[in-house]
């Protein structure tokens, strides 16, 4: 419920509007956390700092906003569905025969 709609044909993606799907107090957090964030990358040199600032140069700063609140409700669900601690340094692998 945090990214956009998309609707693409042709090779031409069209984004709409974020829907309002789910727990409105939790997402209005997501989003606050998420200005926060962006607000004082320029402070921080973590790879999710450098990130945030790199995207925020290309989108702007609306959608570094929106996409840092994305990025972080994914981290959470991950977290939270296996159980495990939160790993910053974390690199994802490339699966098996894939």
């Amino acid at each position: 419920g945090l990214v956009p709609r998309q609707r693409s044909s042709g090779g031409k993606s069209q984004l709409g509007g974020i829907t309002k799907r789910g727990q409105t107090y939790l997402r209005m957090l997501l989003v606050q956390a998420a200005k926060s964030a962006v607000m004082t990358a320029h402070r921080r040199d973590d790879r999710i700092s450098r990130w945030v600032l790199a995207l925020r140069e290309r989108s702007g700063w609306q959608k570094a906003v929106v996409a840092l609140a994305n990025k972080n409700a994914r981290i959470l669900w991950a977290v939270m569905t296996r159980g495990e601690a939160f790993d910053a340094n974390h690199v994802s692998a490339k699966p098996q025969g894939a």
